[in-house]
C-alpha cells in the first residue's frame, strides 16, 4: 500500500501539482521538500523538484517515532550535497 501512495504522490510533482500532504525541508537545502504518506505505516519521501530535467528523490523511508531520526536527515542532506556537486560538473 505504501508503494501505491508514493507513487501517485511523485506522479503529482511530476504533473506540476503539489502533494496531499507536505513540508519544506529548508535544513536539508532550498527546494527540499517532504511527502508525508499515511497509510498502514507512516512514510516519508525527501526530494527535489526544482530542477526542469527530473525530480530527484533523496531519500524513503518508513517513520517509526515522531521525530524524524538524524540519520535519515543526514542521508538526504549527503545526497543533496552529492547531487550539487554532480550538477557542478556539468
Amino acid at each position: 500500500m505504501g508503494r501505491y501512495h508514493t507513487g501517485r504522490e511523485l506522479r503529482r510533482v511530476q504533473s506540476g501539482e503539489m502533494p496531499a500532504d507536505w513540508k519544506p525541508m529548508i535544513t536539508i537545502g532550498p527546494g527540499v521538500a517532504e511527502i508525508r504518506i499515511h497509510a498502514e505505516n507512516e512514510y516519508r519521501i525527501i526530494y527535489i523538484a526544482k530542477f526542469e530535467e527530473a525530480i530527484y528523490v533523496l531519500h524513503g523511508f518508513t517513520k517509526k517515532s515522531q521525530q524524524t531520526p538524524k540519520r535519515d536527515l543526514d542521508l538526504a542532506a549527503k545526497r543533496y550535497k552529492e547531487l550539487q556537486n554532480e550538477r557542478a560538473k556539468k
